[in-house]
């Protein structure tokens, strides 16, 4: 698969339709920020047990929990005003809630996420503290999670006055009070099981 190049056309969601099923990025203004390798195995139990912890308490609710990979357009605008031809800006999370059905559309998802993980590996690690931060912040996202499963930490951010803001950093020792859902803990010692 090729990638743009500087001063080639930037790439447009309609564009990466064509794309094989197993060509899988992220973008941000047209220009492609992620095409990360397959997740390791500590990456994939820290997303297995999250999408367990999630997803059986939202089993009753009106919110869904949604696992990598799913295309997520982050602006409302999409759903009105843009066509694929034009979109330039998606991302594939790790995890995201959506309590909203109608962003749930047949092949995406149109619209920010309620909360975003996004679980870090060294080669992601830069893109996901800085560009997909202020992508979500400007979004709109309300609690935005960067696991380290190497380290067993994770940061939660929680939108204050427009912007994603540092709230805390948990240890695996640590619970996790999950601020869109004020009754749901998560304990780390569920989620960080797998080590390499």
């Amino acid at each position: 698969m090729s990638t743009p190049e500087k001063n080639q056309k930037l790439m447009t969601f309609k564009e990466y339709a064509t794309w094989t099923e197993g060509d899988k990025c992220e973008v941000l203004n047209g220009e492609i920020i992620s095409m990360a390798p397959s997740p390791l195995p500590e990456h994939q139990s820290v997303s297995m047990q999250l999408s367990i912890e999630f997803g059986s308490y939202l089993r009753d609710k009106e919110c869904n929990v949604f696992a990598a990979p799913i295309d997520v357009f982050l602006f409302e605008d999409y759903q009105k005003n843009w066509i694929d031809e034009h979109v330039r800006n998606w991302v594939i999370p790790d995890l995201i809630i959506i309590c909203d059905e109608n962003k749930i559309k047949k092949n995406k998802i149109i619209g920010c996420p309620d909360l975003v993980v996004e679980i870090i590996s060294p080669s992601t690690a830069k893109i996901d503290r800085m560009d997909k931060l202020l992508a979500y912040s400007r979004a709109g996202v309300k609690e935005y999670w960067i696991v380290d499963p190497s380290n067993q930490l994770v940061e939660v951010y929680l939108l204050e006055k427009g912007k994603l803001q540092l709230h805390n950093v948990y240890t695996r020792d640590d619970s996790i009070s999950v601020h869109i859902f004020k009754e749901l803990r998560i304990d780390l010692k569920n989620i960080f099981r797998v080590r390499n």
